[in-house]
Order: structure tokens, then sequence, then C-alpha cells
């Protein structure tokens, strides 16, 4: 995230908050976030106003004061530029807190937003500090707990330029509607979303700096669909997405050199199996992350993707919720398409692309049998044909015979290649 869009303001001038209260909404390139504050006080003055739009990370938005202070008694650091609504002239600073730390350090990839800013405002090295949160990442409280125990003072607000006036647009809805100006040229011009915007840069740099490699399989979907028939008798609604979810997932367990992430161009190995799937949206695709598939049931994987692709329609996602995942689906059986590849989703390192089922006859029994055709994406640079055939082929064995899943490991369901050349 570079730039987002001030969605709106929970909190008014003069309002008492509280560490981990809402201050604001803003949208992101992919979502609607929450910015929570981190320390109690008072909200002393809104310098972006709802609409403000271009805002980029690091801009002064708000300034607060401690409780007590003269909320109505502050000065805007470095510039007397007042965007906010208010018309109140600003008058001299309130106090000399610490000085602000100069030295920075690299943060990690999936540090969310608030225990970044701790991490820069004190100049902590978060090597230094243990995280409690998913995969051990860096959660918000683990920073304060740090600052508590050192007992470090509040380092003073950086001295940061206002940008120019920003006009106000209309007020942002969660499900942004594309601008389209009429022309008399005979073509109309529709702007993209800041979201479509973002997809787009990362599809284009995925599909130019990985050498994309295709692998498909067609599974037979007979055993599967009793399955189906079977959960839907007992009560719960589960899709053929929920199973191709659940072969996925363990079909990573058997080839687990797919389960793994870019880091620094060096693929790091991911002890959970985070399945991401594709959703489309008002707004652009997004893909929010059932979280180790490979321990769920189908049952669970159903309410989850349910759960998931509704607030991802109404812009409700998490940042965790959509970034960070270890593999992609994308189906788009249910539209009609019988097969199609798709751009890996960096920074993975393949995509499975699922299509529609369809009816053929089988040459064995010449009866007519529904099958589903499966293409994975992989970057070549670290996998090789070998090993998206045995993923694929692992994959079509799971599909065509549900049973196996969550039976745990069967050294008979991957082929050794080896033996086999013998």
């Amino acid at each position: 995230m570079e730039e987002g869009t001030i969605v709106k303001w929970m909190k008014a001038e003069g309002e008492s908050m509280e560490a981990g209260d809402v201050v604001c909404d803003i949208q992101t390139d992919k979502a609607v976030v929450s910015m929570e504050c981190d320390d109690d006080g008072v909200v002393a003055k809104i310098l972006m106003a709802e609409g403000s739009s271009g805002v980029q990370v690091g801009t002064l938005i708000a300034l607060t004061v401690e409780e007590g202070q003269d909320w109505k008694d502050v000065a805007i650091p470095a510039a007397e530029v007042d965007v906010s609504t208010s018309s109140s002239p600003p008058p001299a600073a309130v106090s000399t807190p610490a000085p602000s730390p100069t030295t920075s350090y690299p943060l990690p990839t999936q540090t969310g937003p608030a225990a970044s800013l701790l991490l820069t405002q004190y100049g902590l090295n978060p090597a230094t500090i243990e995280g409690s949160g998913p995969k051990g990442n860096l959660m918000k409280a683990d920073v304060l707990k740090h600052i508590q125990l050192n007992s470090l003072p509040t380092p003073a607000p950086p001295q940061v330029p206002l940008p120019a006036a920003a006009k106000p647009v209309a007020a942002i809805t969660t499900s942004p509607t594309p601008i389209i100006t009429r022309s008399t040229t005979g073509y109309t011009d529709i702007e993209l979303t800041s979201m479509r915007k973002v997809i787009a840069k990362r599809l284009t740099d995925s599909k130019q700096e990985a050498p994309h490699g295709y692998s498909s399989a067609t599974a037979n979907l007979t055993a599967v669909s009793k399955l189906r028939q079977e959960y839907i008798k007992s009560g719960f609604k589960v899709s053929v997405n929920d199973f191709v979810i659940k072969a996925v997932a363990t079909a990573l367990q058997y080839v687990p050199e797919m389960n793994a992430t870019l880091v620094k161009e060096e693929p790091m190995p991911q002890s959970s199996i985070d399945i991401s799937v594709a959703v489309a949206t008002p707004a652009g695709l997004i893909t929010p992350i059932v979280k180790d598939a490979a321990g769920k049931t189908i049952q669970q994987i159903s309410a989850d993707v349910k759960e998931l692709a509704g607030r991802a329609k109404e812009n409700k996602l998490k940042l965790d919720e959509f970034q960070g995942g270890t593999f992609t689906i994308s189906n788009l059986g249910m539209f009609g398409i019988a097969e199609f590849t798709a751009i890996i989703n960096a920074p993975q390192l393949a995509i499975l692309a699922v299509g529609g089922g369809r009816t053929i006859i089988d040459p064995e029994t010449m009866k007519p049998t529904t099958v589903m055709t499966a293409t994975l994406s992989f970057d070549r640079r670290y996998i090789d044909e070998a090993q998206a055939a045995d993923f694929m082929s692992v994959y079509q064995t799971i599909m065509e015979r549900p049973e196996l899943l969550g039976v745990g490991y069967l050294s008979s369901i991957r082929v050794d290649r080896m033996a086999a050349m013998q």
C-alpha cells in the first residue's frame, strides 16, 4: 500500500479515545481497513477530511493530545495549512515529548499497520521482539508489551510537511462505483478504481517476472458428487469447490515444494497450508484465505468460504484475511467456463485454475459421466514440470477418490518417479 482514501472518521475533534479504539476507516488497495489508535488521548485536530483520496502513507492526518490537555490549543507542525473542516486557528504547541528515534529497521512483510507504526515511532528492531501472532507475526500487543517492560518514553510526533489542500470528493461507499464519463466521439471512458489498478500492476509484474509453466488434469467427479449429496442430505450445503480446496490442501501435503512463498527471490517453505480463494467483488478480485485448510473438515471449509466471501463483497476483510496465503485457487466453473489458465498470485509459487463440470461418454463404461478440468500455473524458476505433474496427479487421485481426504499421508498416493522408470 502506497496511498489510501479516508472513508470515515470514527472519532470527532475533542472526543476521547483509548488504545485499540478505531479512529477512522481507510480504503486501501484492496479493502477498507480500520485504523486503531495506539495510546489513550483526545482527538485535537482532523487534518484530512472524509473523502480525501490519494493520501500517501506517512502523511499526517490528525493531531492528538493527552487527557487533561486543552485539545483546542494545538499547533499544526511544519505548516499552517488547515485542510480539515474546522476553521479554528492553530495556536502554540502543547508539550515537548521525548525526541523521535532516528534509527529505522526493516519490517517483516506480515507486520500489521498498528505494530509497524509503533516500531517506526519508537525506532525498535522487530528482530528483538517475540511475536505472538500466526506464524510468529508481530502484533501490536507484542510491541506495546515491549515498550511497557522497557519503560520507553513516548516519542515526539514526526515533523512532516502537510500536502496541498486536498479536494474533498464524494463519500466513499464500501462498493465503489467506477466514474463513467460520457463522450460524443462514440465511446465511453471508464476510470479504473484504485483496487483494479493495483491488480493490473501486480498481475503484469507476475507475468513478466515469473516464467509460467502449465500442467492440466481432468478428474472424474462421480465419487465426489455422490459424497456431496450425502453431505446435503445431512444438512450441510457444501459445494464442489469446497472439495477442491480440501483436495488441493491434501495434495500440498504430498508435494510440499508447492506450498512456499518467495522471500528476497528465494522460496521459503510454509508449515501451514493457507489457501487463497479468488472472489469477484464489484471493486475487483480479492483472495480471502482459508487458513490451515489441511486441518479442516469439508464442513468447516464450506463455512469459512461462505463467511469470508460475504465479507469480501462488503469490503470488510481484515488485512491478515486476504494477505499471506501460500497457494491460490481460482474457480470459474460456476460461470460455465470449461477450462482456463490463471496468473500466479505473487509471492506464491502456483495457482490452480478450476473449470466447470461437463458431461462426456466414459470410454470404459460407455456411459455419460461428469468430469472437471483444472490447470496449474507454476513459477518455472522454482517448480519443475515433474513436481507440477506430481501435484496434479495427487490432486486428480484425491478428487476421484474423496475417501482419501483426511486419512493422513499414504506413500502410495504420490508415485515414485524413479521407481516407475525402472
